[in-house]
């Protein structure tokens, strides 16, 4: 049974035309709104994710739930369907559990509130938004375990209840939610973040309606749906093939040895329409490494890419959604049955997005972005003090991003829209370590026209004792390069103690014991290059030499020769001859470095890990 929505006031939305001026005032009204929520909720919350990185989307929704702007694509129309409940004045609804929506929100960190608006009787709007809690309970620091065989091992699951039912506050319902979890201080100043968030939302839309009628503002919003269809539809005969291409990438690995995972999607544009086929990708895993991907995300993460990409002025909404055909097979890595684990699908999610480049730039090479996004690289480390003190922290960590058509990939950046680090002053303030590095890896990057960005050394010196847990990918496989740019560096982890001793850490661990003294090297992987490394600007090799962005001997792998510490123009000029005349003439769009098999063989000797061993199926799936 859909929800059933309750209002006092039933009279239908008069359509009105909306002129330009009006339109633009709305439009960038409801722009600010997105931007205030997230001012408010950075104010607010308490958890380092939250707070200083930014690890949280909101929504301002249309009143049949369809996403006017926001970050993370809507589900309330879908939701509705499913929800068997009323929606009414005063209401607003709470969850976590990725199997209640249908993967809107990918795993149970993730709580997730919806304010329902209304005004004089009448439902306006929706404002939406949810972040990443650093603990839900379960059996691990952080409620993501690596090994964890289904989602019942990962925390609290909240089903859609509502915190608020007609404007009467749920207290008992969040002092049990908050009992479940390690951190209650950071959970409920985060909560509690999400709902102010919320309601500034619902604030701004309401003085909207008030300025301009309900009419004027619903037509609005009907009409920037409408105007986002028309430009969207265009981008895609424009740069869609008729004819299907395909791409495929891989999860490194599933932290339990298995691994790597395939993720292969087809793409091709049948009249108007771009379908999106995910048959090839290989099954669900036995570990947390399983996405389960809502299709409304996958059509986010595809208008995203396009506007970015191709015109950036386009207000990103829900209205070119059904423009977009979406197969994702049941039993998949990208849509697990119930109740597989969930709490590792960031290595898929980033993938996802370096899948998009391959396939959207096949058609358009000129267009195409290297790999680089390919996971969202995580610390745990957690214990009690001297004094008896608990500490946790959870932090993401940052990649190369991908050499692009119009430069470098920054060095050490995030890829997704809003994410920022975590400061290392508010990391030593707030736990007890001591960051000694922070700074780029020379060489990292994919060579290249323009490079792919390095990625980040940091070095933690822990002071107390503990645990810590790596969550990171791009370990084994490379992020690849495109026309010409070359792979980027793989990921690595190296645990030093306090007596000299240095060891490989695997990039999926849990539970690994650290003293006071102990440093955690956290090397993160490059970008892939984009464009002839051989068409560099030499003078520009040399610069990030003494920048420390590039060594002297990696300069040579754009044909650069730097003598007595500047660069040797004639010397230069010959290696980059000889390099031009003993390489293949026909280079290919891609370069994914050595095959797979190659990757086996050599791995130990090159990464100081045992390569991972081929997938096997679940034992539920392979007995259907």
């Amino acid at each position: 049974m859909p929800a059933t929505i309750i209002q006092s006031n039933s009279t239908p939305f008069e359509k009105i035309a909306i002129d330009p001026v009006t339109l633009e005032v709305i439009e960038n009204a409801l722009r600010n709104a997105r931007v205030e929520m997230d001012a408010t909720l950075v104010r607010t919350a308490m958890s380092p994710g939250i707070r200083e990185q930014g690890d949280a989307f909101p929504l301002i929704a249309d009143h049949k739930g369809r996403m006017v702007v926001g970050q993370f694509g809507s589900y309330i129309g879908p939701f509705l369907e499913g929800f068997e409940g009323t929606v009414e004045d005063g209401d607003m609804i709470f969850l976590s559990d990725p199997y209640s929506v249908g993967g809107a929100i990918s795993h149970s960190n993730d709580w997730l509130v919806l304010l329902p608006v209304f005004k004089d009787g009448r439902l306006i709007a929706y404002t939406s938004m949810f972040g990443h809690q650093s603990d839900i309970g379960g059996k691990v620091v952080g409620s993501m375990p690596i090994d964890a065989r289904s989602i019942f091992e990962e925390g609290v699951r909240i089903p859609p209840v509502k915190i608020w039912k007609a404007g009467v506050y749920n207290e008992d319902l969040i002092r049990l939610v908050m009992h479940q979890t390690r951190k209650p201080d950071w959970c409920a100043a985060d909560l509690n973040a999400l709902v102010a968030a919320c309601r500034v939302a619902s604030r701004r839309v309401i003085e909207l309606a008030e300025r301009f009628g309900d009419d004027v503002y619903v037509s609005a919003t009907e009409e920037l749906l409408a105007r986002n269809y028309r430009a969207m539809k265009q981008l895609i005969l424009t740069s869609v093939s008729e004819e299907a291409v395909s791409f495929e990438d891989y999860v490194c690995d599933d932290g339990l040895g298995y691994g790597p995972y395939k993720i292969r999607c087809t793409m091709q544009r049948v009249g108007e329409k771009v379908v999106l086929d995910f048959s090839g990708t290989d099954p669900q895993s036995q570990a947390s490494i399983n996405f389960f991907l809502n299709e409304n995300m996958l059509r986010m993460f595809f208008g995203i890419y396009m506007i970015m990409v191709f015109d950036p002025q386009i207000l990103f909404n829900d209205g070119f959604y059904d423009l977009i055909e979406v197969h994702i097979p049941e039993g998949s890595l990208l849509k697990p049955a119930f109740p597989a684990a969930l709490s590792g699908r960031t290595h898929a999610l980033g993938r996802i997005f370096d899948i998009l480049g391959g396939l959207l730039g096949q058609k358009t090479p000129e267009f195409l972005t290297a790999a680089g996004f390919s996971s969202s690289p995580h610390l745990f480390y957690s214990g009690f003090d001297a004094k008896g003190r608990w500490f946790q922290l959870f932090q993401i960590g940052f990649g190369g991003i991908p050499g692009r058509p119009i430069g470098d990939g920054p060095d050490g950046h995030s890829l997704w829209p809003g994410f920022t680090n975590v400061p290392n002053e508010f990391l030593e303030r707030y736990f007890p370590l001591v960051i000694e590095r922070y700074e780029t890896v020379a060489d990292s990057g994919g060579p290249g026209l323009h490079r792919g960005g390095n990625g980040i050394h940091m070095t933690y010196r822990f002071l107390e004792p503990g645990t810590i847990a790596i969550h990171d990918d791009r370990w084994f496989i490379p992020p690849w390069g495109v026309n010409g740019g070359e792979p980027g560096a793989r990921a690595r982890k190296l645990l030093e103690k306090a007596d000299g001793t240095t060891t490989v850490v695997g990039n999926k661990v849990e539970d690994v014991p650290v003293e006071d003294g102990d440093r955690l090297h956290f090397i993160t992987w490059g970008g892939g290059g984009w464009g002839d490394p051989l068409d560099r600007d030499p003078s520009l090799v040399a610069l990030e030499v003494t920048q420390g962005l590039v060594t002297v001997e990696g300069a040579r792998r754009y044909g650069v020769v730097i003598a007595d510490g500047g660069l040797d123009a004639s010397a230069t000029s010959a290696l980059r001859s000889r390099m031009r005349a003993a390489r293949p003439a026909e280079q290919g769009v891609f370069n994914y470095g050595p095959d797979l098999e190659t990757l086996r063989r050599n791995c130990l000797a090159e990464t100081g890990l045992e390569p991972p061993k081929p997938p096997i199926r679940p034992t539920r799936l392979a007995a259907e």
